[in-house]
C-alpha cells in the first residue's frame, strides 16, 4: 500500500488524533517544508473554533502533493519525539508503509573521498572503466520545455539544448530532443526511451527531433541504445521535481527509476548519467540577482539504488539555478565547456563534474550537486 492510501484509508481516524493539538502539527510540516508559508497562513486562519477543520484541510493538502509528501508525512508523525509524545495513539495506528524511497546514497571510500567537494555524493567504483565500444557511443535524450501553456517562456533555454546538442554529437552520440512537453508527455517519452527504440514509428508520434550538426531537424532514421546513455532536462522546476509545459511536477527519481535496470533492460550495467537544469527551491546561494537572469523555480533528490546511474542537478536542494536569458544557463554552459576541456584530455566525468562546480560556485548563486550510484569511470572521447 502506498503511504497516500495509507493516509486516505486512515484519515478519519487520524484527523480525530491530530485535533488535539493541530497548531504542533501545522507547525512541524511548515518547518519541513511540506507547505509553503502561503499554505501555512492559509491553514493558519481557518476560523479557530473550527479545529476539525483545520485538521481536515490539512491531511487533504498533505495527500494532494502527491506520494512523495505523503510519505514524508507518515515519517513526521512515527519519528517526531513532539508529535510521539502529544499523540501517543499515532503509535498504534498502522501508518508504517514500506519505503518507496531508495536506500541512501552510499558514501564515498575513504580512499577517494578527500577528492570529492560536500555537493558529489555517492561511490565510485575505483580502477574500474565503461567500455564504449559501440557506434554511435549511445543515445543523449534532451527534453526541453521553453514555452509553457500559460505563454511563459524560458528564455535562454534554446541555447542550452544547443550547446548540448554539439557536445554529445561531438562525442559520438545521437542527440535527440523532445521540446515543451507536459508532465505526462514527458515520462511516457522516458518510458520509450527506456526501451530499445526499436519502433521508429512511435519517435516519429513523439515528435522527436535530432541534432544534425547545425540545429535539431526531423529525425534521421532509426535509432538503437549504444554503450552509454546521456538524459537532459531543461525545465523549471521545484524541491526533486521538474514540471512539465503544464506546470505539473515530476518527481525527479521517477525520470530515474524509469531506467532501473532489468534483464530485459537495453542499457542495464551501461551508465545512464541525467543532467537536470532546473531549480529545487527558490532559495538564492549569495549574491544580488542581475536582470538578465531567470530562476527555473524548483523533495530531495534520490535516485535508484541499482548501480551505473549518475545524477547531476543544477543546484543543490532548496536553492535556485539561474539562466541567463541571452547565453543559457550556468551549468549546462558549464558542463559543456568542462567536457570541451577535458575529454580530449582523457578526463572521467566525475572528475569533469568536480570542474562544472567549480566554476558554477564561483560565479556564485548556486551550487550543482553530483550524486551516483557504484559508477565506473566514464571517458568520453571526442569522435
Amino acid at each position: 500500500m502506498s503511504a497516500k492510501d495509507t493516509l486516505t484509508g486512515k484519515k478519519a481516524v487520524l484527523i480525530e488524533t491530530l485535533c488535539a493539538d493541530h497548531t504542533l502539527i501545522l507547525t512541524k510540516i511548515h518547518e519541513k517544508d511540506m507547505i509553503t508559508t502561503r499554505e501555512y497562513n492559509n491553514l493558519k486562519s481557518i476560523n479557530k473554533e473550527n479545529v476539525e477543520g483545520h485538521v481536515v484541510e490539512l491531511v487533504d493538502k498533505i495527500v494532494n502533493k502527491g506520494e512523495e509528501t505523503c510519505q514524508d508525512f507518515l515519517e513526521l508523525l512515527q519519528t517526531d519525539e513532539d508529535i510521539k509524545k502529544t499523540f501517543p495513539k499515532l503509535k498504534n495506528m498502522g501508518l508504517n508503509v514500506p519505503s518507496l524511497l531508495p536506500m541512501p546514497v552510499q558514501a564515498c571510500s575513504s580512499g577517494d573521498s578527500g577528492n570529492l567537494s560536500p555537493e558529489s555524493k555517492g561511490q565510485q567504483v575505483q580502477d574500474e572503466q565503461y567500455k564504449l565500444n559501440s557506434k554511435p557511443v549511445g543515445v543523449c535524450v534532451i527534453i526541453n520545455n521553453e514555452t509553457f501553456e500559460d505563454g511563459h517562456v524560458r528564455l535562454g533555454t534554446e541555447k542550452d539544448a544547443e550547446s548540448l546538442g554539439k557536445v554529445f554529437s561531438w562525442l559520438g552520440f545521437r542527440v535527440l530532443m523532445c521540446k515543451d512537453r507536459t508532465v505526462s508527455q514527458m515520462y511516457q517519452a522516458l518510458i520509450h526511451f527506456a526501451s530499445d527504440l526499436s519502433d521508429l514509428a512511435q519517435l516519429e508520434k513523439l515528435e522527436v527531433q535530432e541534432w544534425s550538426g547545425k540545429s535539431f531537424t526531423t529525425l534521421q532514421g532509426a535509432v538503437k541504445h549504444g554503450d552509454a546513455f546521456v538524459c537532459c532536462v531543461l525545465s523549471h522546476g521545484r524541491r526533486g521535481e521538474v514540471l512539465g509545459t503544464d506546470w505539473e511536477p515530476l518527481l525527479v527519481k521517477q525520470i530515474t527509476g524509469t531506467f532501473r535496470g532489468t534483464a530485459q533492460s537495453p542499457l542495464t550495467g551501461k551508465p545512464k548519467v541525467f543532467l537536470i537544469q532546473a531549480c529545487q527551491g527558490s532559495k538564492t546561494q549569495r549574491g544580488v540577482l542581475s536582470k538578465d537572469l531567470q530562476a527555473d523555480d524548483g523533495q530531495p533528490l534520490y535516485i535508484p539504488e541499482a548501480a551505473d546511474f549518475l545524477v547531476a542537478m543544477a543546484t543543490v536542494e532548496d536553492n535556485a539555478a539561474f539562466r541567463n536569458t541571452d547565453t543559457g544557463s550556468w551549468f549546462i554552459q558549464s558542463v559543456c565547456k568542462q567536457l570541451q576541456e577535458g575529454c580530449p584530455r582523457g578526463k572521467d566525468l566525475i572528475d569533469i563534474l568536480r570542474s562544472v562546480n567549480s566554476e558554477v560556485s564561483l560565479r556564485v548563486k548556486q551550487m550543482p550537486e553530483v550524486r551516483f550510484t557504484r559508477f565506473k569511470k566514464l571517458v568520453l572521447s571526442p569522435q
